[in-house]
């Protein structure tokens, strides 16, 4: 029996004894990267590096990453997709490339975990005018034994990555997958590219690991040029790896879903409902993960995320029968389940149960609200002298109230009326098109940018973190940052809206930073020596060992990946523009440098 615990850790001793330093997860919650809401990739919290920035701990790097991807809330409920993850991942920056990490791939699966050759199957680049077909990682796998009709070429948007925008480091890859049942895919696949898409849709097999290549630099006008550095992504999914490596059909059998399952069992009174109860284990888990990074439900960004995740839980719920407080409950299991590996949800158990129960009370509100708007529009609808509920009235008492459209067509029956089931599904879809769209656009800028302007707004979040703990006091930490090229927002633990004289004094005391001219520069050390020289930053989401810390002369001390401006004096001038609650008990700032104001 394979547990979760075991292969996390032969991953990162494998990848340790081939000169890998490990890395600790970093927040579910990016730094300075405006183009994702969530780490969605081990790679996120490494984009400085990739882009050539030295990383303390060297050029070849592996860890475990907490991961977060709602493209796919839709398929949550089937036997593998899931809105939280864990990423296990091994990055070469700049150093081996498709040779060792192939071989290294090739390695870990057959001879570490002994999965049988005969149970897995290849994809690699096809080509096209952009770049050509990859041979090269093909061959590789053909040297180790991987016979032909189990490697297939496939095009860009199965096998290839990037840019997670409009321009930036992309390139080839090569993906790993475990086949369920060798003999019908065999047959199906019949070793061509349409066979394998064929298998693919029958669901013979699942993708369980990603070497990515990323060899090319997407320019603005549509081109691809060669990357100086050529760098190593990877990402083995734990979850789906430890589903097929103990033979489960899903992974909501494995011990990383089982407790919480079995309690949402214990809880319900509809048993034979299964999508309803893996999208609760799912949503919980993922509810609480954020919850430990500090997320709080709101109308905004990540907040936003989390609060509908919560609610389309509870909706889930009502589904099958569970009419009491369920969240905190289960957020308790997935607490004790998790904090030996992420120690964050042991040290904010309580605030973050606060926050849970606190959305669940608010929600239960919220759905008596929509049963008082539900009655008064069935009333209007018989005075009216009909029987159907339109179907953008049965949406907006979803979308507002969180009625599932089970409920609202429970309750019409009930009213004898009908739902206009058709047109609450057209509703429905314009509403995910938006989402998606809106959804789009976060990624349109690319990865973080690191210009001129963007280095002055990141330097920038420096100097206010500290003038705000020297006005408001010692208790104030970060909770994130967004940056563009245009402005920087910064977002901080504080009880109360800021007085205009206290956002006067921060500005200043920045401003006077920037006047000073000081030098700003960097120092690789140990954690602890961090902490003693009295560094602030987000300390439970350290790199590893050595973390840089940049100096800032009396004014700030920091750990920090970067990058960073040589000297204050290039900020300019510093304009804080907006100060305001982003949740409960977290307010955020949005300033510019002086070539914005």
């Amino acid at each position: 029996m394979f547990t979760a615990k075991k292969l996390r850790q032969q991953y990162i001793d494998f990848f340790v004894s081939k000169g890998h330093k490990q890395i600790s997860s970093a927040s579910l919650v990016p730094q300075e990267d405006p183009t994702v809401l969530f780490t969605t990739a081990g790679m996120h919290p490494l984009v400085p590096f990739l882009m050539g920035e030295k990383h303390p701990m060297g050029l070849r790097l592996v860890n475990a990453q907490k991961c977060v991807r709602t493209g796919d809330i839709d398929e949550v409920g089937d036997c593998s997709h899931l809105t939280f993850f864990e990423m296990l991942g091994n990055w070469s920056l700049g150093d081996y490339f498709k040779k060792e990490a192939i071989e290294w791939s090739f390695e870990f699966l057959t001879k570490v975990l002994e999965i049988p050759l005969d149970r897995l199957a290849f994809t690699c680049f096809e080509g096209d005018a952009d770049a050509p077909k990859d041979e090269e990682a093909a061959g590789i796998w053909k040297v180790l034994g991987v016979p032909e009709h189990r490697v297939f070429f496939l095009p860009k948007k199965d096998n290839w990555w990037g840019p997670a925008g409009e321009t930036g480091p992309c390139g080839p890859d090569t993906e790993m997958f475990y086949i369920h049942d060798v003999e019908q895919f065999d047959t199906v696949a019949k070793g061509s590219k349409e066979g394998f898409q064929e298998a693919d849709k029958l669901k013979l097999m699942v993708e369980i690991w990603n070497d990515v290549f990323m060899q090319y630099n997407k320019q603005a006008d549509g081109s691809f040029v060669p990357l100086t550095q050529q760098n190593v992504d990877t990402g083995m999914g734990l979850e789906r790896t430890l589903c097929v490596l103990n033979g489960y059909d899903n992974v909501y059998e494995t011990e990383l879903f089982k407790p919480t399952v079995d309690k949402i069992k214990e809880l319900a009174t509809v048993q034979d409902d299964i999508q309803s109860l893996r999208i609760i284990a799912d949503h919980t888990r993922t509810m609480t993960f954020m919850a430990g990074d500090h997320v709080r439900p709101s109308n905004m960004g990540q907040g936003y995320v989390m609060r509908r995740i919560m609610r389309r839980a509870i909706r889930h719920g009502k589904k099958i029968g569970i009419e009491q407080h369920f969240l905190g409950e289960l957020a308790r299991i997935i607490i004790d389940q998790y904090s030996d590996i992420y120690p964050e949800l042991g040290q904010h158990r309580e605030e973050m149960l606060k926050a849970i129960k606190d959305e669940e009370d608010r929600f239960t509100k919220t759905l008596t609200q929509g049963l008082k708007e539900f009655e008064k529009l069935a009333k209007q609808i018989q005075e009216e002298g009909q029987k159907t509920i339109p179907g953008d009235q049965a949406f907006h008492l979803y979308d507002t109230y969180g009625f599932p459209i089970e409920m609202t067509d429970d309750l019409a029956k009930e009213n004898d009326l009908e739902v206009d089931l058709q047109g609450f599904e057209k509703a429905f879809e314009q509403h995910q098109d938006l989402s998606r769209t809106a959804s789009a656009g976060i990624f349109k800028g690319g990865l973080a940018d690191h210009s001129d302007e963007s280095k002055r707004l990141h330097t920038a979040t420096h100097l206010l973190h500290t003038a705000l703990r020297r006005v408001l006091g010692d208790h104030v930490e970060q909770r994130g940052s967004n940056i563009t090229k245009e402005r920087l927002r910064f977002d901080f633990t504080f009880e109360r809206k800021m007085t205009p004289e206290e956002i006067q004094q921060v500005e200043k005391l920045v401003n006077d930073a920037v006047q000073a001219k000081i030098d700003v520069y960097f120092k690789e050390m140990t954690f602890e020596e961090a902490q003693k020289v009295g560094a602030i930053g987000l300390f439970e989401y350290k790199y590893g060992d050595t973390v840089k810390v940049y100096f800032m002369g009396d004014y700030s001390t920091e750990v920090c990946g970067g990058p960073h401006v040589d000297n204050t004096g290039e900020l300019g001038g510093f304009k804080i523009t907006k100060e305001e609650s982003c949740a409960a008990g977290i307010r955020r700032i949005k300033a510019t440098v002086a070539a914005n104001q």
